[in-house]
């Protein structure tokens, strides 16, 4: 009796159709292990991808706050400490456009008058049409706004620092990987950011210091 039900088990998993049942069960297996292995590699190479994509756009946005910050200064010999001020200003404000040319008779060029003799707009001056046209939905309304954020603002700090017993004019504009990065895989992000801080760096990306006498950002180092 024993002998008749093995030879039927074996009878029955010998048979063509439990082959072929076994064969496809162990090439889907096959299939989805090649595919998380594929998966686990390609992972990381589109984390990124799309990582250095969003960062172009966001270093493009503090290079702009950047050079807005610089010509406020230029004018009021301080930098903007929010948005709307410099806002405003970038919008509404003028520069002088001035002709010098050196006294007559000055061999060593060590003198010169200066002349106004118009006046520009500081967002013609900053953002003229030719340099904004490939630009996709350029605004200078939302400048604050870090992209791919859904309106999330960057963070602006102006203030003044005593360096060399001299009081210096500062400012700093930043924004964080978890902000930048919002919407990507998560424990990507966490582990990123974990070893940034590990390291004593910035989790981000900023330009300016508040500590420091400097307009660089961090990704110019």
């Amino acid at each position: 009796m024993k002998n008749t039900v093995a030879d039927n088990i074996l009878a029955f998993l010998s048979s063509k159709t439990v082959m072929t049942i076994i064969i496809i069960v162990l090439s889907i297996i096959i299939i989805f292990l090649v595919y998380k292995n594929i998966d686990s590699i390609k992972a990381p190479v589109d984390f990124k991808k799309e990582k250095t994509k969003r960062e172009k756009q966001v270093i493009q946005k503090l290079k702009d706050i950047r050079a807005s910050q610089l010509i406020y200064k230029s004018i009021h010999n301080e930098f903007a400490p929010t948005f709307d001020t410099l806002i405003d200003f970038v919008k509404n404000d003028s520069l002088p456009i001035i002709f010098s040319k050196y006294l007559e008779g000055d061999t060593i060029y060590s003198e010169t008058i200066k002349t106004i003799i118009g006046w520009i707009s500081v967002t013609d001056s900053l953002f003229p049409e030719s340099k904004i046209k490939n630009r996709h939905n350029f605004s200078l309304d939302n400048i604050s706004v870090i992209p791919f954020t859904d309106g999330e603002n960057f963070k602006l700090e102006a203030g003044t620092i005593i360096k060399g017993n001299l009081t210096v004019h500062v400012f700093e504009c930043s924004a964080l990987f978890t902000s930048i990065l919002k919407g990507m895989d998560e424990q990507m992000v966490f582990n990123m950011v974990t070893k940034m801080k590990q390291l004593e760096q910035f989790p981000g990306l900023k330009v300016g210091s508040m500590t420091e006498p400097s307009i660089d950002g961090n990704w110019e180092y």
